[in-house]
């Protein structure tokens, strides 16, 4: 599919006409379906997109890196992606990865050659690069380590980065000294230059920095010349994509709101916009054009690494649902923290994004239990508080009162609709939708697309 653009492809389009004419909104051209996360991530935003990647034209990621990883299963095969959108698996859509993604030019091959050997053929064929997507570099990943260690020592706790080189890279971007797409498949001499100061910049601050430039310049071209038959000129692609013949657009995030640089559990966050902003910004897609958002929340919550997390259960019911969720990062290997749904930061969460519908995942791995508990309000020295709380050292304060209901002790997992769920996990899901105020369209019951059951 070529999208390549010109001024005169647009002169029979909507855009409008140099004599300052307004387009209407409902004149703006397609739009576009977006899918957060509305808990701390992991939350099977996947599987949803899975589910609706099947009818998209375009599956684009907008933010960003290696550091997310979703887990997809079609026909009794497990893909794990973290650079690639997981609409990739459409072999009938474009997948695009925006200008708001940090890209690990090494992991991004090494991603989809391993998916390939499992099934996914001609992903090269099918994936767009923006040319203004940054660069992460190998020693963006060792900063990122250095970092962490830096902080331990420092203030006795760290982070929990992934140690991709996601924070270092965008501060690279913000610091005005990254490197982009572009300027590698442009001329190379002025990129290794730029990429030799980077290199010093960094050494000055981390002495132990070691860098073999040369090696990586190397690698870096070749890297370059593979990547360069999918990379596009991202803004006018996907202006054409918006404003061209109707096509469904889906946009893929990664991490989830609260870990949003900017209204996330801060500083325990990832280093962009991984709330609704953020697709318009990643991708450049104007706020008009964003039609259905769905967030997508377990029926429980996770979250790796540290950071306060109010409804952690450090007991045998957090165990239990470590254990049956399988509850492992997809990107880090390490343990997920495990507690019961928290309502108040999917409320909060709906608030930023303006959910217009939500996905409950995961509600099969609550079947055994004999009761079930929901976080509806915080509570400080006895008295409830109005809001989430942006300190973090109020939120490790906060007690948690909880609504409890009694577990449907009934095997889920063979559900394919509404009716074949017992009446008490019906009476779960509808009081998680009524008080987030947000309907659910989907509840998953198991790792494949056939176990989203559908509710509307």
């Amino acid at each position: 599919m070529s999208l390549s653009w010109s001024a005169k492809d647009h002169k029979n389009t909507n855009q409008p006409a140099a004599t300052g004419q307004k387009r209407s909104r409902n004149d703006a051209g397609n739009k576009v379906t977006v899918v957060l996360g509305a808990q701390w991530g992991d939350e099977g935003k996947g599987k949803v997109v899975d589910l609706l990647a099947t009818e998209a034209d375009f599956v684009c990621r907008c933010q960003g890196g290696n550091n997310a990883g979703h887990t997809v299963v079609v026909d009794g095969k497990e893909y794990d992606f973290h650079l690639l959108p997981s609409g990739i698996i459409n072999t009938k859509s474009v997948s695009l990865i925006g200008n708001g993604v940090v890209i690990h030019l090494p992991g991004l091959f090494e991603e989809g050659d391993k998916n390939e050997k499992k099934g996914l053929k001609g992903w090269e064929k099918r994936l767009i690069v923006s040319d203004r997507a940054h660069i992460v570099f190998d020693f963006h990943q060792v900063v990122d380590g250095l970092q962490e260690t830096e902080r331990q020592a420092q203030e006795g706790k760290n982070i929990g980065t992934t140690k991709k080189g996601i924070g270092p890279a965008y501060s690279s971007k913000a610091s005005r000294t990254g490197l982009r797409v572009c300027d590698l498949l442009g001329d190379f001499k002025d990129f290794s230059t730029r990429f030799k100061n980077l290199v010093r910049q960094y050494q000055s601050m981390y002495p132990s920095l070691t860098v073999d430039v040369e090696d990586q310049l190397k690698k870096l071209k070749e890297y370059g010349e593979r990547l360069r038959p999918m990379v596009r000129d991202g803004v006018y692609y996907m202006y054409e994509a918006l404003h061209g013949a109707p096509k469904k657009i889906l946009v893929e995030g990664a991490n989830a709101a609260l870990l949003d640089i900017d209204f996330g559990t801060y500083p325990f966050v990832t280093s962009s916009n991984c709330t609704v902003g953020g697709a318009c910004t990643g991708l450049g897609i104007p706020p008009l054009n964003i039609g259905e958002v769905f967030g997508v929340s377990k029926a429980y919550t996770t979250r790796v690494g540290i950071g306060a997390f109010p409804t952690e259960q450090l007991n045998a019911v957090g165990e239990l649902l470590q254990t049956r969720g399988h509850e492992v990062g997809v990107t880090t290997g390490r343990k997920r923290r495990c507690g019961w749904l928290d309502l108040i930061i999917v409320r909060y969460a709906h608030m930023i994004n303006g959910f217009t519908a939500i996905a409950l995942t995961k509600l099969d791995i609550l079947d055994v239990l004999d009761e079930i508990k929901v976080g509806v309000a915080y509570k400080l020295n006895g008295k409830r508080i109005p809001h989430f709380p942006a300190n973090m050292d109020v939120l490790q304060k906060v007690e948690v009162e909880y609504e409890t209901f009694p577990g449907w002790k009934t095997d889920t997992s063979a559900a394919r609709k509404w009716n074949d769920l017992p009446a008490k996990a019906q009476n779960y899901i509808r009081f998680v939708e009524n008080h987030i105020g947000v309907p659910i369209k989907w509840v998953g019951v198991g790792k494949s697309r056939e176990c989203m059951i559908q509710m509307f």
